[in-house]
């Protein structure tokens, strides 16, 4: 069993996340018997800065189930709640698979994946590429 808390995000809002992957890893989280938090949307929490990023932040190592570790750093900067860089490890559910994101989170290794760099505001660099349509035509 891992030591580390788990921390899973359903991406309810954004929808970035592939849905089949979402529900595998959920499923395998309940199934597991280990204790982890879910929460509907960190994006969401960030932007009402709610002040359970702060307790989660300041609970020690965790291993988040979310998406890029970049954005991730920046959603709990933004809400004033930074992630200890040496104790965190953020498994990205829109580009690994629900296998691995499940082997990661159930490993009891934690390998720490935050960006290292300042904490004042990110650089368009370290923020995730708009994945939006180009616009089309217009009346």
């Amino acid at each position: 069993m891992p030591p580390q808390r788990i921390l899973f995000c359903n991406c309810t809002y954004a929808r970035v996340v592939p849905e089949e992957v979402k529900a595998a890893v959920l499923k395998k989280l309940c199934e597991s018997g280990v204790a982890f938090d879910a929460v509907a949307d960190l994006c969401e929490m960030a932007a009402r800065h709610d002040p359970a990023l702060m307790r989660l932040a300041d609970a020690g190592a965790v291993k988040v189930a979310a998406c890029f570790p970049r954005a991730v750093k920046w959603l709990f900067h933004s809400a004033g709640a930074d992630l200890p860089a040496d104790e965190t490890e953020v498994l990205n559910m829109r580009v690994q698979g629900a296998d691995a994101v499940c082997e990661a989170l159930f490993s009891p290794d934690l390998k720490p994946n935050l960006p290292a760099g300042k904490t004042a505001r990110p650089g368009s660099e370290e923020l995730p590429r708009a994945q939006a349509a180009p616009p089309t035509g217009g009346a």
